[in-house]
């Protein structure tokens, strides 16, 4: 079946342009109300399995690496169980494509959700979804594209996205077959352990996620996260001190019952500058 867009979902030139990808109907005419009725989209596509919306996507990611425009295609929301390729072969596909859309997962499968973070998903939505958190999936999307049109690097975007820090988001973490999302507002620090990162949050509580603390380190950059020695990130918001002794610098973390964490040689100029270019800059410059 090939790809059109779908006009009734049309909503105008402008705003994002969003693939739709279900094999059954009933979960694809939601996803185009959705998305339709939404006025971030300017556009639907829609297409019946993966191997439809890699056809679309392939000419379209060419075309842009041909000519150095924007893709045509801004966003994928797709299912994560269909005939032939999977959504998490779609997901490991595009990303080989050298400006990968996008990918959002609205699926009723939750045991998925870690596996979909991993490769690449910038959400993960349960069914049956509702408006406000697929607007919140958009919202994501919107940022993820202004941060790429200035190059990748936040801080060069931070006057045209102010919110951009307070928007939270939710990891997917396995306990006893369950899946349980934690806030990362909640994470005090996170602690490297091998290719996995241990998250420690302020109800005490800790919980390891198949995620190398490098990677993390990248994607939560902008929420105020900094490393501060190879084994440790912090939460810039919680630090309480910068303690210095003949050993030398360690940061005293908030949020719970206080706790210590080494500072390495390596990562203390960055921290001292952030911290005093940070809004709390009356104790900063006492370091």
């Amino acid at each position: 079946m090939s790809i059109q867009p779908d006009t009734s979902a049309q909503v105008g030139t402008t705003g994002l342009v969003v693939l739709a990808v279900d094999d059954e109907m009933a979960g694809l005419d939601e996803m185009k109300f959705l998305l339709g009725n939404n006025p971030r989209v300017g556009r639907v596509l829609t297409a019946f399995d993966a191997a439809e919306a890699l056809r679309l996507l392939r000419s379209d990611d060419q075309l842009r690496s041909r000519d150095g425009e924007d893709s045509v295609v801004d966003a994928v929301f797709a299912d994560v169980s269909m005939p032939g390729l999977s959504g998490m072969e779609l997901a490991r596909v595009l990303n080989a494509f050298k400006q990968p859309p996008s990918l959002v997962f609205i699926t009723g499968h939750e045991e998925n959700a870690l596996e979909a973070f991993e490769v690449g998903a910038l959400d993960y939505i349960m069914k049956p979804a509702d408006a406000d958190r697929v607007d919140r999936a958009l919202r994501n999307i919107e940022r993820s594209k202004a941060e790429r049109a200035a190059g990748g690097r936040a801080d060069a975007t931070a006057a045209e996205l102010p919110a951009a820090a307070d928007e939270d988001e939710v990891i997917p973490v396995e306990l006893a077959g369950t899946t349980k999302m934690v806030s990362r507002k909640t994470v005090r620090w996170v602690e490297a352990q091998g290719d996995y990162a241990r998250l420690h949050t302020t109800d005490g509580g800790s919980h390891l996620v198949r995620i190398p603390l490098a990677q993390l380190e990248e994607r939560w950059a902008d929420a105020n996260f900094i490393r501060i020695h190879r084994s440790y990130l912090v939460s810039m918001t919680l630090v309480t001190e910068l303690r210095m002794s003949s050993s030398g610098y360690s940061v005293l973390l908030g949020g719970g019952e206080p706790k210590e964490l080494p500072v390495s040689r390596r990562h203390t100029r960055e921290l001292k500058d952030r911290l005093v270019r940070a809004p709390r800059q009356g104790w900063g410059s006492q370091g």
